[in-house]
């Protein structure tokens, strides 16, 4: 399964950006997805997550600001960011974790796509 992740960008402090990410390649279904980001010098971390219900978890950095969401019919996951801060700025991943279809069987996946620069200017 194939992640592609898309607009992200240059934005000024207290701007927006709406990021998205689509997955491809004989998906039966897919349960959680997320958005994580990784800044220079520091570790990944989870930014947001969606579950198939639609249940959803944020980080303590982000809430109030950023909204995630999905579409099932599309394989897609966005993430909503507004009130962007400059420690915002970082490399934002997608991450989908599901069940894919391999001919007669159904086979497990967990897929990253290739990443995304937000950069965003005091």
């Amino acid at each position: 399964v194939q992640l592609q992740a898309s607009g992200g960008g240059l934005v000024q402090a207290g701007g927006s950006l709406r990021l998205s990410c689509a997955a491809s390649g004989n998906i039966f279904s897919i349960n959680t997805m997320a958005w994580y980001r990784q800044a220079a010098g520091k570790e990944r971390e989870l930014v947001a997550s969606i579950r198939s219900d639609n249940s959803t978890n944020y980080a303590d950095s982000v809430k109030g600001r950023f909204t995630i969401s999905r579409d099932d019919a599309k394989n897609t996951v966005y993430l909503q960011m507004n009130s962007l801060k400059p420690e915002d700025t970082a490399v934002y991943l997608c991450n989908a974790d599901g069940t894919r279809r391999s001919g007669l069987r159904r086979t497990s996946f967990s897929s990253w796509g290739q990443g995304t620069l937000v950069t965003v200017s005091s």
